[in-house]
């Protein structure tokens, strides 16, 4: 571990030059009365990451991080003094109209970056795994205790005769049964649930866990055509289905899911990595447990990696509606076509509506971990994390559960339309193909997934401390002056060639730590 750093002087870290509050960086905060270097003092304690007002501020003045209005001042604002929610008023939502910038900007093309390689396994559909595990579908929550039993048993009497197969995953979540299967809506969690199942991770092997009784039936959920032919035939669906009469006694069912089992983990076993190029990466960013460093470390550090990948022809999504929302324009602008703008637009009306229907809007996303960490409101928020999106413009964009090979999307920045909960937008971006994923945090958080490598990057050094053993990235060193964007933003880039290729275990990976798949399910319950 490495020790704390010294006593320093106070360090603000102000955003843009327009900016008329800037952050604390000292670990600590910093007291009352401290001399800040431009020589105004502070008038009250301010905590790391909490805003300081550079000037005074009257009641209704923007109050401007990242050059842009983050709230309105809810009274007069002393220069000095520290600048939390309860002081702010938040701007109302940018209209989804007319006046929205459409694919107005044009950065100039970024150079190709060539030579950059990982070992992965190809697969047949042409996608390419970073890891080759055994994936077990399940079509309701009801078997759910029946696989995990299985699995425990397959992953300690099978797997160690199959010791190219990486992992075996029970695809287990909370639909199936008692659900309005038709209604508007309900589309999303089944294909989502169905594109999982043909992640690049799991080498195109399906087999499936069902009770019987469902409405999610297996040949519902795979229908014919939904997955690759192989050998100028259509594999039958492989089904295990627990009401089956054969079954006669609890430890049937378990025999015939391991029966079942063996014959997928033999087809992968015999799977060899072998070098293809890093344009094969298809990779998911997202934050959680976000602070005001997130969006001056982490996210920055992440952005100029996005840029190297797409530069490198890979594909890399960001998502998470809420959190881009307050930033539709500075995203139409990036679009590559108007098509791709508008339907950007279209997915953040639907997700509006979808909010209005609960009598909540884009506000409730903040949490009080959020507001610890420093940040005021959503649209502050928004605004550091959109910089995980980078530079590159914005070529495709996906509604909830589809899959980029649905929409012929095979390289280039992605917005994944998703919710801003991690466990959900984890689940979609799986479901989109991802076979990579990298996740920021300033509060932090020890979040995984089982069906694929997770790399987790602090925002803050103390945090990188403390938590030493579950984070992979310090991104902190930037606030520091120890390291720039881009020194972090390269090394993150060899990480990610590293652990698709096996070379390197997450610390996720290391300590089998992953959250539940969760599927969006806008539609009722029955």
């Amino acid at each position: 571990m490495n020790a704390p750093p010294p006593h320093q002087p106070p360090l603000l870290i102000r955003m843009h030059e327009g900016d008329n509050v800037a952050i604390v960086a000292n670990e600590g905060g910093l007291p009352a009365g401290t001399l800040l270097p431009s020589g105004l003092a502070l008038r009250e304690p301010v905590p790391q990451g909490h805003k300081v007002a550079l000037a005074d501020l009257p009641a209704g003045a923007p109050v401007l991080r990242y050059n842009v209005a983050i709230g309105h001042a809810a009274k007069d604002i002393a220069a000095g003094s520290w600048v939390h929610e309860r002081l702010l008023k938040m701007p109302e939502a940018r209209e989804l109209d007319g006046s929205l910038p459409i694919a107005t900007r044009r950065p100039p093309a970024m150079p190709p970056l060539e030579g950059y390689t990982f070992e992965g396994y190809r697969n047949a559909d042409g996608s390419v795994g970073t890891r080759n595990i055994l994936a077990i579908t399940t079509t309701v929550q009801c078997v759910a205790g029946v696989l995990d039993f299985a699995v425990r048993r397959i992953k300690s009497e099978l797997l160690p005769k199959y010791p190219n197969v990486d992992d075996v995953v029970g695809l287990e979540h909370t639909y199936g049964c008692g659900v309005a299967i038709d209604a508007p809506g309900a589309e999303i969690p089944q294909r989502t649930l169905r594109n999982i199942s043909h992640n690049p991770n799991f080498g195109g092997e399906v087999m499936v866990v069902s009770l019987g009784c469902e409405k999610l039936q297996p040949e519902r959920l795979l229908p014919p055509g939904s997955f690759p032919i192989v050998d100028q035939r259509e594999p039958a669906l492989d089904v295990v289905c627990l009401q089956d009469e054969a079954h006669v006694g609890f430890m049937s069912m378990i025999d015939a899911i391991m029966d079942s089992a063996q014959a997928h983990l033999r087809r992968l076993d015999a799977r060899r990595r072998e070098t293809v190029p890093a344009s094969a990466l298809v990779v998911g960013v997202q934050c959680g447990g976000s602070d005001a460093f997130s969006g001056v470390t982490a996210n920055p550090a992440v952005g100029f990696c996005t840029d190297l990948l797409v530069r490198a022809g890979a594909t890399v999504m960001f998502s998470e509606v809420t959190e881009v929302r307050d930033g539709i324009d500075q995203l139409t602008s990036r679009a590559a076509s108007p098509g791709v703008a508008q339907a950007m637009i279209q997915e953040m009306a639907w997700y509006d509506a979808y909010l209005d229907k609960g009598k909540a809007d884009r506000s409730a996303n903040t949490t009080p971990g959020n507001k610890k960490g420093g940040l005021s409101n959503i649209v502050e928020k928004a605004m550091g994390s959109i910089v995980k999106s980078g530079t590159a413009p914005i070529t495709g964009v996906l509604s909830p559960g589809q899959r980029l090979a649905d929409r012929r999307i095979d390289h280039g920045l992605v917005y994944a339309a998703t919710p801003a909960s991690d466990f959900i937008c984890g689940t979609l971006q799986l479901a989109a193909g991802m076979n990579l994923h990298v996740f920021t945090t300033g509060r932090g958080t020890p979040y995984g997934l089982a069906a694929c490598p997770v790399i987790k990057v602090a925002t803050r050094s103390e945090l990188a401390r403390r938590w030493h053993d579950l984070m992979d990235v310090n991104a902190g060193r930037i606030a520091d002056g120890t390291a720039s964007i881009e020194d972090v933003g390269w090394e993150l880039f060899r990480l990610m060639l590293d652990v698709a290729s096996g070379r390197k275990k997450t610390w996720a990976e290391h300590w089998k730590l992953h959250n539940a798949l969760v599927l969006f399910n806008p539609a009722p319950i029955t």
